[in-house]
C-alpha cells in the first residue's frame, strides 16, 4: 500500500499509567531518586555508552545534560505507588518524515527490572509513538550479546531483524547491534496484549502474573 509517511516529533509530555508515570527527565526532580535506586548497581550501565558514574555529582551533571537534548528525548519512569523515579528511557533516532522512531537508552533500576512497572513503561511509550504521534515503525536496538535486552524485546512483541556487524564503537569496543521492530499494523494486537496482561485480573493476591505476556501476543 502506497502512502506518504508522516509523524509528529515527540514532545516533553507526561503519560499516566496505573503503575508508573512517564514524565520529562529533570535532574532537579529526579536525580536523587534515580541515584538512590541505581547506586551500587554498576551492571545496569554495561551496554550503554555512558556510566557508571563515580558519584552523585557526576550523575547529576550527566542528567542535566540529558534533559536538554531533543534527540534522544529522555523521560523518567516514576513509580506511582511512592512517587519516586526508578528508571529512564528515551525516544531517539527520531525521523518523523519516515515515520520511524526508536525506544532506547533504557536504564531501569533493579527494583524495577522484570516487574509489571517495566512492562507498563514500555507500553506507555509505544502507545504514545503509535497512537498519538502516528509513527509507522518503532525500533529496539541493543548490543548483540545483551541477551536480557533481546529477550525483553521479543517479550514485548518486537520482531528480530538481524545483526549489524561492527555497527558502532561503545566504550572503546566494537559493538554488533541486534535490531528489532514493531510496525503500525502490528500495534493494535500488541496494544491489546499489553492491556490484557497489565489488567489487575491477570495477577493473583500476591501480585504474581497468571498468564505471561507472550500468551497474549501469540499468533
Amino acid at each position: 500500500m502506497l502512502h506518504t509517511p508522516f509523524a509528529a516529533p515527540p514532545a516533553r509530555v507526561t503519560r499516566e499509567g496505573r503503575l508508573v508515570r512517564i514524565e520529562p527527565l529533570e535532574a532537579e526532580r529526579h536525580a536523587e531518586d534515580l541515584w538512590g535506586a541505581l547506586d551500587g548497581h554498576e551492571r545496569v550501565w554495561d551496554y550503554l555508552p555512558y556510566g557508571p558514574f563515580r558519584d552523585f555529582e557526576a550523575f547529576e551533571e550527566w542528567l542535566e545534560g540529558r534533559e536538554k537534548l531533543a534527540d534522544p528525548l529522555s523521560f523518567a519512569v516514576v513509580d506511582q505507588s511512592n512517587g519516586r523515579a526508578r528508571g529512564i528511557l528515551t525516544l531517539m533516532e527520531i525521523r518523523p518524515a519516515a515515520g520511524v522512531i526508536e525506544l532506547g537508552n533504557i536504564v531501569f533500576a533493579p527494583v524495577m527490572q522484570r516487574t509489571p512497572l517495566a512492562t507498563e513503561a514500555v507500553f506507555l511509550v509505544a502507545e504514545y509513538a503509535f497512537d498519538e504521534l502516528g509513527y509507522r515503525r518503532l525500533e529496539w536496538k541493543c548490543n548483540a550479546v545483551n541477551e536480557p535486552s533481546k529477550r525483553a524485546a521479543q517479550r514485548f512483541g518486537f520482531t528480530p531483524e538481524g545483526v549489524f556487524r561492527k555497527h558502532m564503537i561503545v566504550k572503546g569496543r566494537n559493538r554488533d547491534t541486534a535490531w528489532f521492530s514493531m510496525l503500525d499494523e502490528e500495534w493494535p494486537a500488541r496494544r491489546a496484549a499489553f492491556r490484557d496482561w497489565l489488567s489487575p485480573d491477570n495477577f493473583d493476591a500476591e501480585g504474581r502474573q497468571i498468564r505471561q505476556l507472550r500468551e497474549f501476543t501469540a499468533g
